[in-house]
């Protein structure tokens, strides 16, 4: 008679990169779990209904310089007339800006590709939206935030994945840009080639040379 049998499987990797890997994955679980944690259900509940409604996540282009080329610029942000609803998400996401436009709407908003990837994408991760197109739109957005994290941006295969996954974020009636993908990819229909700039002044450019 058997008493007591336990059966233990033991997995067991010797392989230095993958434990190295998983410890990273395990430190930054543990990280944004302790930050989440300290986020009371009823205001992170509240707060994403909130976005579902009046945020929006954006990416936009900018020509730094027409013999330099362009930055990409991922955006959240949330417009309403009532600062303190706005000040909870700077309060709890710990990042961001408030700024006032002159006909008394109040704009939050988080630019900083490193506030984006902590602090926004698993709040909304946890979170979830309600909505279609805003449950589509993050998703859009968070594979470009990846994306830009992994410097692939900085390549020209990275560059277009980013220009093509741009193209279907907040599709429909009254999105407005002042460049899109052609812009970049084309000029008098020659096809263009795409290399990474240095940094300047903390920015990631992406050069392109005719």
């Amino acid at each position: 008679m058997l008493v007591g049998t336990r059966c233990v499987i033991i997995h067991n990797s010797n392989n230095p990169a993958k434990q190295a890997t998983r410890r990273k994955e395990s430190l930054r679980m543990s990280t944004d779990e302790k930050w989440l944690k300290e986020i009371p259900s009823h205001i992170g509940w509240y707060l994403a209904g909130f976005a579902d409604g009046e945020g929006s996540f954006n990416v936009s282009l900018r020509k730094k310089d027409y013999s330099i080329g362009w930055q990409i610029c991922p955006s959240f942000n949330v417009s309403q007339r009532d600062r303190v609803i706005l000040a909870l998400f700077k309060r709890w996401f710990g990042c961001g800006t408030l700024r006032e436009r002159s006909d008394g709407v109040v704009y939050y908003e988080v630019t900083n590709i490193r506030s984006l990837h902590q602090k926004v994408v698993p709040f909304f991760r946890k979170f979830k939206f309600l909505s279609f197109s805003k449950k589509r739109n993050f998703r859009i957005f968070r594979s470009i935030i990846d994306i830009m994290v992994e410097r692939k941006h900085l390549e020209e295969e990275g560059l277009k994945q980013i220009l093509a996954l741009r193209e279907k974020l907040n599709e429909g009636r009254g999105r407005k840009r002042k460049y899109n993908q052609d812009d970049v990819l084309n000029k008098n229909d020659y096809p263009q080639r795409l290399y990474a700039g240095p940094r300047r002044g903390g920015e990631d450019i992406v050069r392109t040379l005719w």
